[in-house]
This record gives structure tokens, sequence and C-alpha cells, in this order.
């Protein structure tokens, strides 16, 4: 009854409140403290401390509660990306780190226009990294957000190894209000698996060093199963021997070139017929938008769950590539 009414209580001052100290002694933080110090042989005191110092901030539940992706339709989701300013830094971002972006396309088999695409849509190429703490980002999700409670707990536990390991303080790492961290947002389970040390200099810098950056984001796709030099997605259409209703959109290719082809998609590949295809629609400015999805485009949607973000990673590659390509002597 008392851990009832004290996790109440707190819910309440979230509410009310902009922001507040986490309470060490709140009985889900005590067992998640006890977790970390029997698993992990994590420090107790110095546990107590580092969560002590992190806020629960009312502004991170209403930012999570309304992410673009889910409120927004493509004709709307798009053109936050999809700009000419944006175009043109991707553009002189790829000319000023061209020898390090090459190496690291060359030695991954992931294109520049992939890595481009990521860092432009994630950071609009470091611009915009987040504001907030991580530690106030994941404590307050993993203590105040019951919908994903479980998730941002196992991220938290992540960040806190990570802290560890690469000897940080657990309140100078900000990030987005999920808790993405860096140039390449790369959540702390992320950070840990993927994150490389490119230039050998014996730190995993995803904040800094974009070699690092690149090489890190590069080893995510590998590691998902990115397959060099296919293609990611063509525009359909659908003929004449389409019949029935546009599939809802799906995180994985169940159909494939040729089941496609059979059902009344049109669409150009050099893919062969048993290639994984997936139709998908997206509420364009004019109308439906359809598209065929192959492997790497979903691939891709591993880095963030969505189709918009995907096709947003994809259209903004290809764009700043013609703009560099326009550009070359």
């Amino acid at each position: 009854m008392t851990s009832r009414i004290t996790a109440g209580i707190a819910s309440f001052l979230l509410f009310v409140s902009p922001s507040y100290a986490v309470d060490v002694d709140r009985p889900d933080v005590k067992a998640f403290i006890k977790m970390m110090v029997k698993e992990h042989d994590y420090d107790r005191d110095k546990l107590r401390d580092i969560l002590g110092q992190a806020e629960m901030k009312r502004s991170i539940i209403d930012q999570i509660s309304k992410p673009a992706e889910k409120t927004l339709t493509w004709a709307e989701y798009r053109p936050i990306f999809m700009t000419k300013r944006r175009v043109r830094a991707g553009a002189a971002f790829w000319r000023e780190n061209r020898d390090t972006l090459e190496d690291i396309s060359a030695r991954n088999g992931v294109s520049i226009e992939i890595l481009v695409g990521i860092i432009g849509v994630e950071t609009y190429f470091g611009r915009i990294t987040g504001g907030h703490r991580v530690l106030d980002a994941l404590s307050t999700l993993a203590f105040f957000y019951p919908p994903r409670a479980k998730f941002f707990r196992g991220e938290l536990e992540q960040f806190l190894l990570l802290v560890r390991e690469e000897e940080m303080l657990a309140t100078d790492a900000f990030g987005s209000y999920a808790g993405a961290m860096g140039r390449p947002q790369f959540m702390p389970s992320s950070y840990r698996a993927y994150a490389i040390d490119s230039t050998g200099d014996g730190k995993r810098d995803i904040w800094n060093d974009w070699a690092d950056v690149a090489a890190s984001i590069a080893n995510y796709f590998n590691a998902h199963g990115w397959k060099s030099g296919e293609e990611v997605a063509a525009r359909a259409t659908l003929s004449a021997r389409w019949s029935g209703v546009l599939p809802k959109n799906k995180l994985k290719a169940e159909e494939t070139v040729s089941s496609l082809s059979e059902m009344g998609v049109t669409f150009s590949t050099t893919l062969p017929n048993e290639a994984p295809g997936q139709l998908l629609t997206l509420q364009g400015a004019e109308g439906n938008e359809l598209w065929v999805g192959f492997h790497n485009f979903f691939v891709i949607t591993r880095y963030n769950h969505s189709v918009m973000y995907a096709l947003a990673v994809h259209q903004l590659g290809q764009e700043i590539a013609l703009e560099v390509h326009r550009g070359d002597p």
C-alpha cells in the first residue's frame, strides 16, 4: 500500500511540476539499484549518487507521447528533412569529409548516401544532437512512462554500464528526449554493441569524431544485414491486375519481387525475382504514394522503426549525392 501511495504521489508531482529530483528510496528505483549491484557488481553508493542527480521531467513524457513518425503524414514529415538547406549542408559535409567517408564505405560496404542520409535526418550533420541529459531522459522514461518502462530500464542499465566502461560522467552525456546520444543518435545498448574506435585513439567518440560516427553507423548496418550494392526502394504503381485493398505498412518484407509483380504491382528493379520486397503506402501531398521497399530498406527501419524515417533517409541521401556530383569537376 505504501509503495502504491508513494508512486501515486510521485506521478502527481510529475504532472503538476516541470521537473523534480528522483527519489532513490522509491521502491522501483531501489529494486533497480539492487539489480545493478547484484548483476553487474555496481557500487551501491555510487549508483545512488548518480541516480540522485537525475531529474524527472514532464517535457520528456510529453515528447515521447507524440513522436513525429506517428503523428504526421508523409506529406508533413518529408518536408522536415527534404529541404534545399539540408541538402546543401549534406553536400558540404560530404565534400569536407570525402576521404573519411569513402574509406569507411569501401571497407564496410555501406554507401555514402546512406551514411549521410542517417546523419542528416538524425542530427542535421551534428547541428541538432539533443538538449536533454541522457541520465534525465532515461530515468524519467524508466520510472515514469509505464508503456515502455521495461525497455527504458534496460537502456538505463546499458547507459550506466557504458558510463563505467568509458569512464564518463553520467551527467555529462546529452542527447534526445529518448536518451539517444551523439551525432548518430545511438541508444546506450547500440553504443555498447556497435560503436567503433575508427581512428585508433582508444575512444569510441560519437560526439566529436566523424570517423568514429560514420564507422559506427556502418557497423550497425552490417550487423543488421545490410547488403552492399543492393537497391533500397522503388516507386510503384498498380496495374489492372491488382485487386483488393492496399496492405498496411510493415517493418519487414513478406513478399518478393516476383510475387509483387504477379499481384499487379509495377516497379523497376535489377534485383532477382526471389529478392524480398514489400508494397508500402504513404499519404503524400497529392494522394497516396506507393513504394516497394527491398531488403536494405527494412535494414534502415532497424535504426528507427518507421517506414517514413527509412524513406526520408534514402531520399535525403540520394538528393545529397546528386548535389555533390553536380558540384564536382
